[in-house]
């Protein structure tokens, strides 16, 4: 009786596969990892592409937002001590406005007006981690300069841009407010102008106190507005925060998904290993008896 050629080569072909399948689960078994290169499941290799894409964004937004949001806390807390310097200023300059106070009551007014001016220059300049928060884009240099003459002029030497951060679900957080927005408005919403001719108003001898009641009115104004950017500021900051908890829940969960997709199930894995070293040796008794002649014997 002869034995088709093609059999040994079938025999031969499945302990080949057998000992693969062998090497693949003692590799999962080991590792603790299911996939292991994109042969073994394309389907889970690609979806877990899909999956560390989403992690790389969610950690570059992490980042971001963690920078961003020190930016803007610097930036709220400027404002508000801008806040209770401007309070301070009306405050003086509604006491200089009584008419019960000579000239050099008005210029003692002056001078610590002009020290306000002075302390919301600063915090208009103020600076995180080398960039100067309220000079837009141009925030490599301080954006506000003060003048030497009489009366004195602040001029604003960033830009207009507003910046943003872009969360991985689409939405667009405003992370500035150009500092010529904020302190140097259009009107009555001018705050260095305000401050610079209460100045000017209380340094002269005889103050027309119908304009400095005026400027008083307009430095009121210019306060109400900061108000309303720091606001702004603010609903920033709450955005962040928010976008920042959604994104380190999604993380948690995107790592779940890659664990629950990557992870071998060890007890399955040791069950099939078992099982496809068993078929393995038998297989190469197979072999063996054919290479031996033992299995011509039974055929016969």
């Amino acid at each position: 009786m002869r034995v088709d050629p093609s059999y040994t080569t079938n025999l031969v072909g499945a302990l080949d596969q057998a000992q693969l399948n062998s090497q693949q689960l003692s590799s999962e078994l080991s590792s603790g990892v299911r996939v292991t290169s994109l042969s073994s499941d394309p389907l889970a290799a690609g979806e877990n592409v899909l999956l560390l894409n989403q992690m790389l964004q969610d950690d570059s937004f992490t980042q971001s937002s963690s920078l961003v949001s020190g930016q803007l806390q610097v930036a709220d807390s400027a404002l508000g001590q801008v806040v209770g310097q401007l309070t301070q200023a009306v405050s003086l300059a509604t006491s200089a406005n009584n008419g019960t106070m000579n000239a050099s009551d008005r210029q003692s007014i002056a001078n610590q007006i002009a020290g306000i001016r002075a302390e919301v220059l600063a915090l208009a300049n103020s600076s995180y981690q080398g960039q100067y928060i309220f000079a837009g884009s141009i925030n490599s240099s301080a954006p506000f300069t003060l003048s030497a003459t009489t009366p004195a002029t602040v001029t604003y030497s960033g830009d207009q841009n507003v910046n943003y951060l872009k969360t991985p679900n689409g939405q667009r957080i405003q992370l500035n407010v150009p500092g010529s927005q904020i302190f140097s408005g259009a009107g009555a919403n001018n705050v260095f102008a305000a401050l610079n001719s209460l100045v000017a108003d209380y340094s002269t001898s005889a103050t027309d106190t119908a304009q400095a009641v005026s400027d008083t009115t307009a430095l009121g104004s210019a306060l109400n507005f900061v108000s309303q950017q720091r606001v702004s500021i603010d609903n920033s900051l709450t955005q962040i925060t928010a976008a920042s908890n959604a994104v380190s829940s999604e993380q948690t969960q995107l790592t779940a998904a890659q664990t629950s997709l990557m992870q071998a199930d060890v007890a399955k894995v040791a069950t099939q290993l078992s099982l496809s070293e068993t078929q393995q040796t038998a297989l190469e008794d197979v072999i063996a008896q054919i290479g031996s002649g033992s299995l011509f014997d039974k055929l016969h």
